[in-house]
């Protein structure tokens, strides 16, 4: 794992180029057919963090890496990626030409200049957030032909294209969200809701570890507390009361993805991976891994 690979090493690594208007102070978009992207002769694509938001309708039996989580996908399925979580895919079987489909990617910058909120507050978009949205046939056709519209859109000369590229992007976005309708825009009704938002964005911030050499430092509840300038005791049961958890358990239960996530897509030795979470000694991450998982880091990775 490596840096986040940014929008230029994007088009380095599958096109040998860069488009004139990546510079473009109200933000990038494109939009591509994803067999033009993939293949013997394209660069793999790599378990890493992006520094920009992609949606992909992929067609195929394939295995989405996405965080600490492995979802299998045997037919068609809409896919959300923001720049917080890093992923990857792999094909489950068959050939990669069996694997068909579109994605667009666009620098947050593109929607912020234009419109108000957050497109990273959307359910799919968020931390934690629902990624994958399988569909029908009747749903594969209907995103399908808003993705050839952007296709259309994006070779043209309309002077207005990036604006109904944008409304595209948004209809594809409301168009998951009401598949599932139970989901909707969380609000937050109460302080102690605000508190847990807060706290669970600072924790991730520390997230995804890059490097060997990048340390996990907030580990506590008191460190968090002296963070976000609460007592800690308010910060403990403002996280009681919203998640059921503890503040310990959820800080423990995101630093047990994240050792998983190093174990199964890194090279790094155990050593390595326990100091980057904050272990002094491998025989503390050791102990601390097996009690949390029953596997001890070194089987667990060969699982």
């Amino acid at each position: 794992m490596s840096k986040s690979e940014s929008i230029e090493e994007f088009y380095q690594k599958k096109f040998d180029f860069l488009p004139d208007n990546l510079q473009n102070s109200m933000g990038h978009f494109n939009v591509f057919k994803l067999e033009d992207c993939i293949g013997e002769n394209k660069a793999p694509m790599t378990y890493n963090r992006r520094d920009f938001y992609k949606v992909t309708l992929n067609r195929g039996h394939n295995i989405y890496h996405y965080a600490d989580k492995s979802v299998e996908i045997n037919g068609t399925a809409l896919m959300f990626f923001n720049p917080l979580v890093p992923y990857t895919w792999e094909l489950a079987s068959g050939k990669m030409s069996d694997v068909t489909g579109y994605f667009c990617i666009f620098t947050e910058a593109f929607f912020t200049e234009k419109i108000r909120g957050n497109i990273g507050d959307l359910p799919m978009f968020a931390v934690g957030g629902k990624p994958a949205y399988i569909l029908n046939e009747e749903q594969d056709a209907h995103v399908s032909s808003i993705f050839l519209k952007m296709l259309d859109e994006i070779n043209s000369d309309y002077i207005y294209k990036y604006d109904l590229l944008r409304n595209y992007t948004t209809e594809i976005t409301h168009f998951a969200l009401k598949t599932n309708p139970s989901e909707v825009l969380y609000k937050h009704p109460d302080a102690n809701s605000r508190i847990t938002s807060v706290f669970t964005e600072l924790l991730e911030r520390q997230f995804p570890i890059e490097n060997p050499s990048q340390r996990f430092t907030l580990r506590s509840a008191k460190d968090f507390a002296t963070h976000l300038s609460v007592h800690v005791n308010h910060l403990n049961r403002a996280i009681k009361v919203t998640t059921g958890k503890t503040t310990t358990d959820y800080i423990t239960e995101r630093l047990i993805a994240e050792a998983k996530a190093l174990l199964k897509h890194t090279d790094w030795n155990i050593s390595e991976i326990g100091y980057c979470l904050g272990f002094e000694e491998p025989t503390h991450f050791n102990n601390f891994f097996k009690k949390l998982t029953n596997h001890t880091p070194t089987s667990y990775r060969i699982v």
